[in-house]
């Protein structure tokens, strides 16, 4: 059957922060539902032309017979289900990703999870080509079959292991180029880049398009080592994203010590950290230096809710004290860009996970308590994420913007967020791809060997 290229899809709500105000000004008159007005939601009807949103127009009672011309064109009714524009992931590790069962981390702790990582990328080797390819191309396929249209991966990159990792990156990244659009950070220590081997590899980043990253350590020499990463992403025209204080030690404050850095150095470029863990076990005097600095500086944050809770403050047999996240509504109320991401998946720092950004901002929304109200908090893993990656394209409902949506049968954010809506349609281009998940079997001649 021949997917329509011209057809509506009526009786849909979409959150107010995706409409344009113009559309919400002409439906000053709707009478809105308990529901709507408190979760924030806009009744409407989207035209799809030849993959693009051709109008949206407000779900008022005379709407589909006096502005959709129904005889004509075919018909998806969402029934009153919830739509948003495709998601973006702007912090995961794709090439550590479904390792669990062969190096799993069965104490649970962050050191435990560093030592299944190095046992499996550089003790045992298993880090090969054919490995990291469909070890992270299955993370594409989940991501692509929730919804994702974009992934910002961190690269473990040793010495011995970053020809091959960028390899395969630049394989997947072309190979899936008409579905999601992949960006790569290098992950290191950032002494690394005070050596002439650093500064090669920096070349090799720019080489394949990506940004210059790294571990940010609460050392003497932090401020030197950050002087130097700035000035190899100046002369290459490279953006930064960082790893910091992912720990509950108040005296770790990499974070503000980027900010700094970056307004020391005058660097216009975009710059993420993501984590920042350590902020909400500071005082509130210094935790608001530290997030006025971040804001003054435009350096985005991105909060991984599922694995910072996961790892952060576990201490054998003892219930964790606290949540393990930053201090997202603050630094939202403070201007800053903030993003959720989904991290880890099924390797040593967290052994869970399906690369749904859904389940993301479903745990997302009840660990940080951002919901009553939703607000605008679903542009956490859509909009804000796709500003901090530089696309324009990605994660707006708009006319003219292509129709990337996905459209649940959920009606509220109390639906949403109760079930794990797998029954969820993804529109790409407006047509409803293939939702099916890979089988974990796929990856059992890696795993089991």
């Amino acid at each position: 059957m021949t997917e329509p290229s011209h057809y509506w899809i009526v009786n849909t709500r979409i959150p107010n922060c995706f409409i344009d105000s113009t559309i919400r000004t002409q439906a000053v008159d709707l009478s809105l539902t308990p529901t709507l007005q408190r979760d924030r939601l806009f009744p409407c009807h989207l035209e799809i032309k030849n993959g693009l949103v051709a109008s949206i127009v407000p779900n008022s009672p005379d709407s589909i017979t006096s502005q959709i011309p129904t005889e004509s064109l075919p018909i998806v009714d969402a029934k009153q289900g919830l739509m948003v524009p495709c998601f973006a992931d702007l912090h995961t590790h794709l090439d550590k990703g479904h390792i669990w069962e062969r190096s799993p981390n069965l104490d649970g702790t962050f050191q435990g999870a560093l030592k299944g990582i190095y046992r499996d990328c550089t003790e045992n080797l298993n880090w090969k080509h054919e490995d990291l390819y469909r070890r992270m191309e299955f993370g594409l396929k989940c991501s692509y079959a929730h919804g994702t249209k974009a992934i910002r991966t961190h690269l473990d990159c040793p010495p011995h292991q970053f020809e091959t990792t960028f390899q395969v990156f630049r394989e997947l990244r072309d190979k899936w180029k008409d579905k999601i659009t992949l960006q790569a950070v290098s992950l290191v220590t950032l002494s690394y880049f005070e050596t002439k081997e650093g500064e090669i590899f920096a070349d090799a980043v720019a080489e394949i398009g990506g940004l210059l990253g790294g571990i940010a350590h609460m050392i003497p020499e932090l401020d030197r080592y950050l002087s130097r990463i700035i000035t190899l992403a100046k002369e290459r025209d490279l953006c930064l994203d960082f790893h910091t204080d992912e720990n509950n030690d108040p005296a770790s404050q990499t974070l503000r010590l980027v900010a700094e850095a970056i307004l020391k150095h005058d660097f216009s470029s975009q710059v993420v950290c993501g984590h920042c863990c350590s902020l909400a076990v500071q005082d509130e005097e210094t935790a608001n230096q530290t997030i006025a600095l971040v804001n003054q500086a435009n350096v985005g944050v991105v909060s991984l809710p599922m694995c910072n809770m996961y790892l952060q403050d576990r201490v054998a047999e003892r219930t964790p004290r606290w949540r393990g996240v930053t201090l997202v509504r603050e630094l939202d109320a403070a201007g800053v860009k903030v993003a959720l991401s989904s991290d880890n998946c099924r390797d040593p720092f967290y052994g869970f996970g399906d690369h749904d950004l859904l389940e993301v901002f479903t745990m997302g929304a009840k660990i940080e308590h951002l919901d009553t109200p939703y607000d605008n908090w679903i542009e956490s893993v859509t909009s804000r994420p796709a500003t901090l990656m530089g696309l324009a394209d990605v994660g707006k409902i708009g006319v003219g913007q292509a129709a990337d949506l996905v459209l649940f049968k959920a009606r509220s954010y109390s639906e949403l967020l109760s079930r794990n809506q797998r029954d969820r349609t993804v529109f790409r281009n407006g047509i409803a791809i293939d939702t099916t998940l890979p089988d974990y079997a796929e990856l059992d001649d890696l795993i089991f060997h």
